[in-house]
């Protein structure tokens, strides 16, 4: 898509009807949601309710975001995502050729740095917990999230829930993120690959959880991971949190569950090791080299015990020789 036709659809009029190629479902824009990478959200009113609507800058991006949609919809029951409702085609007179589209449920709540701003801090530990459960389901299921960031995530009401919009950087675990954006990326910052695996999304959920006490996000200095540790010392929300955030942004977690734990255990007051992961490795080296302790100490009696057979063997033979003499 070229830039002219870009910029007409990420500003299309309210009022717009979209019409489907194939399933003739007519949907009225209402206004604009936000633009991605791959494509603009508006949300629009189809015959029976509110929808979100995205049209694509790509085909091929619907095509893998629509199997991403229908995907989260098998995982293990959980709603994860936004409900896919519609795939379809849209003839405007803006291209030559249609234009693709997808409609998804319409999640309707608080933006995620929005609502902690306005309720309090406290809630960010709750969230992040509420995040590293279905992001856990997500990491089962093969996936990675990659462009993880407040952006994409949203806060409905009755009950407090967090959900997810935009799955356009959802990857296939063991492949390369093919979206992300700096501040929330350990590839920025020199902690990591690009490489889609659980600790990345974990990286992500951590710079969220700084973003939220400080709203105006800040660049980047030499040594990285010194200036995020020492912004996490000098945030009265965040220093709490200090050993959980420092080891996601390590890569000390393989799994959101390990996280999600650590944090349960800082919110209810339970104290929280930095070194949790090096205690037990210890600790198994600890019973490793006590086995092999034991099994040296019983090689060493069984050859104490020979070597007393062979001197008493030796001794009676020179005793018999003695009296034959």
């Amino acid at each position: 898509m070229n830039d002219r036709l870009k910029n007409q659809v990420c500003n299309l009029p309210s009022g717009t009807l979209i019409k489907g190629k194939w399933h003739q479902s007519v949907y009225r824009l209402v206004k604009k949601l936000g633009t991605g990478a791959t494509g603009v959200v508006y949300l629009a009113e189809s015959s029976r309710e509110l929808v979100a609507l995205k049209i694509s800058f790509n085909n091929m991006s619907v095509t893998s975001e629509v199997n991403v949609l229908r995907h989260f919809s098998k995982v293990h029951g959980k709603v994860l995502g936004p409900s896919l409702l519609d795939v379809d085609d849209w003839d405007s007179k803006l291209n030559s050729g249609p234009l693709s589209f997808y409609v998804m449920e319409y999640l309707k709540g608080e933006p995620f740095l929005d609502f902690i701003q306005k309720r309090g801090s406290e809630w960010t530990g709750i969230l992040i917990v509420q995040l590293l459960n279905d992001l856990q389901h997500l990491h089962e299921a093969g996936w990675v999230f990659g462009d993880l960031k407040p952006e994409n995530i949203i806060v409905t009401m009755a009950p407090v829930k967090v959900r997810w919009l935009d799955v356009g950087g959802t990857t296939l675990v063991g492949r390369s993120v093919k979206e992300f954006t700096d501040f929330y990326d350990r590839g920025h910052w020199s902690l990591g690959t690009r490489k889609a695996e659980p600790s990345y999304d974990l990286f992500a959920a951590a710079m969220i959880m700084i973003n939220a006490a400080y709203p105006k996000r800040f660049a980047r200095q030499e040594n990285s991971l010194l200036q995020l540790k020492q912004l996490i010392e000098e945030s009265s929300m965040l220093r709490p949190y200090r050993h959980c955030l420092i080891k996601a942004l390590t890569g000390k977690y393989e799994h959101a569950a390990q996280m999600r734990t650590d944090l349960l255990k800082q919110l209810s007051g339970e104290p929280v090791q930095e070194n949790d992961v090096t205690l037990k490795t210890s600790k198994s080296k600890k019973k490793v080299q006590s086995r092999t302790a034991k099994r040296k100490k019983k090689k060493y009696h069984l050859l104490e015990t020979v070597l007393l057979f062979l001197s008493l063997m030796v001794a009676y033979a020179m005793y018999v020789l003695i009296q034959t003499w």
